[in-house]
């Protein structure tokens, strides 16, 4: 297993994984970043900076994360949540064909251990509002605003 951490707007972003893809990608406010990047990380590095330059709206790198089979199930229904969209915990529980399974489902959400590349962070309350966030409410709301930013009006 590889690790690297690289600088990312909102913190440090530690990737870990190997030939079999990556299994984890988390985020923290430490400030060191790798000098260098472990060639079966690279590609997961450059395609999280393409992100967050705003010239990649999907991900193509291998997955690899450890979970319940309960847990890949949620985890895969955020991968079908389209790049700036969001969807209440309800919402993905009726999607995933069981309506009373929605803590089960926020508990899944919350341990996603791939920042970004699984939007957790695209799942909202049913009223709209932010709700619990691992990496915090503001960089859960600074990620929606990256994925859907504000159009301005024309004023002519």
């Amino acid at each position: 297993m590889e690790t690297t951490y690289i600088k990312t707007p909102l913190g440090i972003a530690k990737i870990t994984g190997d030939e079999e893809g990556i299994s984890v990608i988390s985020i923290s406010d430490e400030t060191d970043s790798s000098p260098t990047i472990p060639v079966v990380l690279q590609e997961s590095a450059s395609q999280l900076n393409d992100y967050f330059e705003g010239k990649r709206t999907h991900f193509t790198f291998k997955l690899n994360p450890s979970g319940t089979e309960f847990q890949q199930k949620v985890w895969k229904g955020l991968l079908e949540i389209p790049f700036g969209k969001t969807m209440s915990y309800l919402e993905l529980s009726k999607k995933l064909g069981d309506v009373k399974a929605i803590r089960a489902v926020a508990s899944a959400n919350g341990k996603n251990p791939l920042w970004i590349v699984v939007p957790c962070h695209r799942v909202i309350g049913t009223d709209g509002s932010l709700t619990g966030y691992a990496g915090g409410l503001w960089r859960k709301k600074w990620l929606l605003e990256h994925e859907n930013p504000a159009t301005q009006q024309s004023l002519f």
